[in-house]
């Protein structure tokens, strides 16, 4: 007879001295990743490779504490490296619409924005000042006065040689006219008129050759207008050139080791000595001559924005490398955007309203992000792969790389990226992206996996405490004592329903802890104990349970018949599991059978009513391959088994009954009633073999409520898969109701086994000749199923003599 399980089997209590503290608050915080070797070690590789593509994904289930733990990994190891450059854009002056990038040591961007904003303020002072002091006007006026002086010169000599041909030069409209004249007065018309054709032709034969000379001076006048206006011109460059020539040597000697700074400074200079008109007081009035010759004058804010500094990456505060955690990937988060602004009714940009992304902010360090909101936002994961590839950050509108619109905007100058890209997200995404794309297994050749169980030894419990304390520690929540640690180790067991694990699971096993303190708070006590970590799990479980209990009801009340006392042929009580949402709990079901004559083996009436998932109707299979290995090797398996779950109104799927529909079927061939005290579960294989399932700690507490709410008898129990044992973490009153002997529970390794214990009767060994011991299980189903086969030929005898009759 099989013996039931010892108290110490069925719950591995953990002592409170394993924790090595009196209460978590002793113990130093967590420093490193519990649990989770084999993703440290590749965390470690993958960090520590710099080639091209040794990026990590890191796939673990929810709820591991994954994106948590990684972040403060890379933090510790992020604190010893190198902090990375600044980076901002400037003007491109040579063409605005591509802004350059400049990359600065750490910290010295925003001092160069400073230090440019004065200069700018500086050089608008300095110009003003230069073109508004008394010496400006004189060199002025003596620059233009020897150009004026050549031009009166060379006007009064065309002069001289028109009168000298007998004529006189006026301005008109028309440009300068040549009047031709007698005894030095102007001839009229009539006077002219009057004169002879040959005098007429002198004249104008003379006029045309003046006017030659008159056209060639011109043309001598507005050169020197043109020379005036240029050394104008080079006066005001020079009047500039002195005015700010001191701040940029000042600024190019600060700047002198950074790369590319000379270069745009140069540039700056020029170019606000080439617009230097634009930073000139309003109030100055050029002469008209001048003004003539001048640009027109843009607002002076304007003018100076072309001279900013946009800075895009700021790591003056950053001490090592940067680690950013984006949890909302969109493309603009990751990669930036060119912002827009109204003015007069239009949208128009600069470089200044470039904006940097994650990605940006993480060059030189780490980038975590969870991939499934990475895949979720368009353009993310396709530009994220782009920019790994060729190593680079390009800033671009999405309208335009969708291809959609196609719209004049800025393209920035790329800026180089060195990243380690960490992605966050489930196994299944890692197989998914693995099997479909062809890019990631180059980008991301690091694997890192998170476990949600690690072993329960000596060790990991007080890393366990370890973790307690840090999240007490850096919520200020009230420290666990010993007994409440101990507790917690015992409900991570549960939680991956193994006596030698532990979960790792910490966002659920915060949560308790979390809930634990609350509960402490309210009863005013310093530390939380293992009270509070039990009403923490029985609250959580509560909260949820509602369903639980108004199925209950209906079994209390026998609106779901379930019997758990007296015996019944072809009638056992089968146990399941129901996952609603946040909770599992543990179901009876009434499993029935009904043998009749024919061929049919079982019929599993829930698949013929489009009730049974596959991996149930598998199991149902494997009991007619059972049957005919044990008793079908001498004659035809001749019979019609109906199996049944009763009121199942919402289908069913598992092996896990399959033990127990062989028992119900075993029951009805041989005649032996099932005790209804005990309940079943296991699947099984066709050699009889009992195996091993999962829930069965919900399994037992829930078949343990069915029998406490209905009475105890001291009789029931349940019956479990030997290879079970070790996966059973129950709670503390089923373990004192099996103490005091009013619960059981017996662990099976076979068929064979259990069939006696739920009849009393020894199942009976086969012998030699292939029969069974008289009174055994065996021999009365071989029997039974001996009587169907016979039963059937004779019935077929006379069905044929019959037909032959008739």
């Amino acid at each position: 007879m099989i013996r039931e399980l010892p108290i110490e089997k069925l719950r591995l209590v953990c002592d409170p001295l394993t924790t090595g503290c009196e209460s978590s608050a002793e113990i130093t915080t967590l420093g490193n990743i519990i649990g989770q070797e084999r993703a440290v070690r590749a965390l470690q590789f993958g960090l520590g490779i710099k080639e091209k593509g040794f990026n990590i994904f890191v796939a673990g289930m929810p709820g591991t504490g994954r994106t948590t733990a990684i972040e403060r990994f890379l933090e510790m190891v992020a604190k010893d490296a190198p902090v990375p450059s600044d980076w901002c854009y400037v003007n491109n002056f040579r063409d605005s619409a591509h802004p350059n990038a400049l990359r600065l040591p750490p910290g010295m961007a925003v001092e160069f924005r400073e230090d440019m904003e004065n200069l700018t303020t500086a050089a608008v002072r300095e110009i003003q000042n230069a073109f508004e002091s008394e010496k400006y006007p004189a060199q002025r006026e003596a620059t233009l006065k020897s150009f004026e002086d050549q031009k009166q010169k060379l006007l009064e000599q065309i002069n001289e040689e028109a009168l000298q041909s007998g004529f006189l030069l006026q301005s008109s409209p028309m440009g300068v006219l040549t009047v031709p004249t007698r005894k030095g007065k102007p001839l009229s018309e009539e006077e002219f008129l009057s004169l002879s054709k040959s005098e007429r032709d002198e004249i104008a034969a003379n006029q045309e050759a003046l006017q030659g000379k008159i056209e060639a001076g011109l043309r001598q006048a507005k050169g020197l207008d043109k020379n005036a206006r240029a050394a104008l011109q080079k006066l005001d460059e020079s009047v500039a050139r002195y005015a700010v020539s001191h701040l940029f040597e000042e600024l190019s000697e600060k700047y002198q080791s950074v790369d590319d700074i000379p270069a745009f400074l140069e540039q700056v200079q020029k170019d606000i000595i080439a617009n230097h008109a634009q930073f000139r007081s309003e109030s100055e009035k050029e002469p008209e001559a001048a003004t003539a010759l001048m640009p027109l004058v843009a607002p002076k804010g304007s003018a100076i924005k072309h001279y900013k500094v946009n800075v895009v990456v700021d790591n003056a505060e950053m001490k090592g490398a940067p680690v950013i955690l984006e949890m909302n990937p969109t493309y603009t988060n990751l990669f930036g955007r060119v912002e827009q602004e109204a003015r007069f009714g239009a949208l128009v940009t600069d470089f200044t309203l470039i904006r940097g992304g994650s990605v940006h902010r993480a060059n030189g360090g780490y980038l975590v992000l969870p991939v499934e909101e990475v895949l979720r936002n368009p353009l993310s994961w396709e530009s994220l792969k782009h920019a790994l590839t060729n190593n680079k950050i390009i800033i671009e509108d999405a309208g335009d790389k969708l291809g959609l619109i196609s719209t004049k905007s800025l393209q920035p100058e790329p800026i180089p990226l060195n990243v380690k890209v960490i992605l966050i997200g489930r196994p299944d995404i890692y197989q998914l992206l693995f099997t479909y794309d062809d890019n990631f297994t180059e980008l991301f050749k690091v694997k890192a996996d998170f476990d949600t169980r690690m072993d329960r030894t000596d060790e990991n419990i007080r890393e366990y405490a370890a973790f307690v304390s840090t999240l007490c520690t850096l919520e200020n929540l009230k420290h666990l004592d010993s007994s409440a640690i101990a507790r917690l180790v015992e409900h991570g067991s549960r939680l991956v329903e193994d006596q030698n694990k532990l979960s790792t699971q910490f966002g659920e096993i915060s949560d308790v802890i979390r809930e634990a303190s609350y509960y402490a708070s309210l009863d005013d006590v310093s530390c939380v104990m293992d009270t509070h970590i039990r009403k923490a799990i029985d609250e959580r479980f509560y909260r949820s349970s509602m369903i639980r209990e108004r199925i209950q009801e209906m079994i209390e009340q026998d609106v779901i018949k379930i019997d758990v006392q007296g015996e019944k042929v072809g009638q056992v009580n089968g146990l399941s599991v129901l996952q609603l949402g946040d909770i599992a709990f543990g179901q009876p079901s009434r499993i029935t059978v009904s043998i009749g004559l024919g061929k049919s083996g079982v019929v599993n009436v829930e698949r013929e009513a489009e009730m049974s998932g596959p991996t149930h109707t598998k199991g149902v299979l494997i009991l007619t391959g059972y049957l005919e290995q044990t008793f079908a090797q001498d004659k035809p398996l001749s019979l019609n088994a109906r199996l049944v779950f009763e009121q199942n109104y919402g289908g069913v799927d598992g092996d896990s009954a399959s033990s127990t529909e062989l028992y119900a079927i075993l029951s009805a061939l041989s005649g032996a009633p099932i005790k209804q005290g005990i309940a079943v579960t296991g699947s099984v294989n066709q050699k009889g073999e009992v195996q091993a399932i999962g829930g069965v700690n919900e399994k037992i507490e829930g078949f343990f409520a069915v029998c406490e709410a209905k009475g105890l008898t001291g009789e029931q129990g349940v019956m479990i898969p030997a290879s079970n044992v070790s996966n059973l973490m129950l709670k503390q009153e089923i373990v004192d109701a099996v103490q005091a002997g009013k619960f059981h529970i017996w662990p099976v390794r076979t068929i064979d086994e259990g069939i006696e214990v739920l009849t009393g009767i020894p199942a009976g060994e086969k012998r030699k000749d292939g029969s069974y011991l008289n009174g055994t299980i065996n021999a009365l189903v071989d029997q039974r199923l001996l009587e169907l086969a016979e039963t059937l030929v004779e019935f077929g005898d006379v069905k044929t003599k019959k037909d032959q009759k008739a």
